[in-house]
């Protein structure tokens, strides 16, 4: 529970504050060229030790009117289709996708449901796992349900050592399971949401440390260590054919 806390402090860096130390050529592309374009997905194009890359987050915004125009980091379906075309994009130009993930969940309201957000959703997981280039996923704060996993389905997926991870809130859960909302702390102590836990069942693949104290007390130093593990793991991938990419992807969502 405490985890959870941290992970939804708002003075936590969002995406934006990575994606201007990860690359200083970030170019912001906008729209999903059907109804319109969702700030609280961010995607463009950067590069990342000399190569040019596609950067896609969610973004919960910066203070509070930032937050309300983004719907607090809660995407509709343009925002899952602007991803979408963003890494379509990224496919045919052959450039490594890196993904920050940082969302309660996709937002659930009547006008997301009657614009499809189920099947944006949807066609985000099967784009994911067809991709013939690399692939890396960090989350960074809150990683909840099908809004996180539609920017999850990588090669590499990590998690900041307090971020959470899960098919839903603890509140959700306690008020489904226990029918009182009020729950929420055991509810997470129960989903096993920590990175840690999460890294024990395979998960993710590695836990990035956040320093000496969460990462809204020392930010410096917690988006340092997530833009080295991204150089990292986009080195160890880009020897991969695409054949083989590919295929590691599916494998690792199979096991599951």
């Amino acid at each position: 529970w405490e985890s959870v806390q941290l992970a939804r402090n708002v003075h936590r860096p969002t995406a934006q504050a990575y994606i201007s130390r990860l690359t200083d050529t970030f170019f912001e592309l906008h729209g999903d060229r059907q109804f319109g374009d969702d700030g609280a997905i961010v995607g463009g194009i950067g590069t990342i030790g000399g190569r040019p890359v596609t950067i896609i987050g969610h973004e919960k915004g910066c203070d509070l009117n930032d937050r309300v125009r983004r719907n607090f980091g809660c995407p509709q379906p343009e925002g899952y289709r602007k991803s979408a075309r963003l890494m379509r994009q990224a496919e045919k130009f052959g450039r490594p996708i890196v993904c920050l993930v940082d969302t309660q969940g996709a937002f659930c309201g009547t006008e997301a449901e009657e614009r499809g957000q189920g099947n944006a959703i949807a066609e985000n997981l099967a784009l994911m796992a067809g991709l013939h280039v690399p692939v890396v996923s960090v989350l960074l704060g809150e990683g909840g349900s099908g809004g996180a996993l539609a920017l999850a389905v990588s090669n590499r997926v990590a998690m900041q050592e307090h971020a959470v991870y899960s098919v839903l809130s603890p509140e959700g859960f306690a008020s489904i399971l226990w029918k009182d909302g009020k729950r929420a702390p055991e509810a997470a102590e129960v989903m096993g949401m920590g990175a840690n836990q999460v890294l024990g069942l395979g998960v993710v693949d590695d836990v990035i440390s956040e320093g000496a104290g969460p990462a809204h007390e020392n930010p410096d130093e917690a988006i340092a260590n997530v833009c080295a593990y991204v150089a990292e793991a986009l080195d160890q991938l880009e020897s991969l054919p695409p054949d083989e990419l590919r295929n590691q992807r599916q494998q690792r969502f199979a096991r599951f």
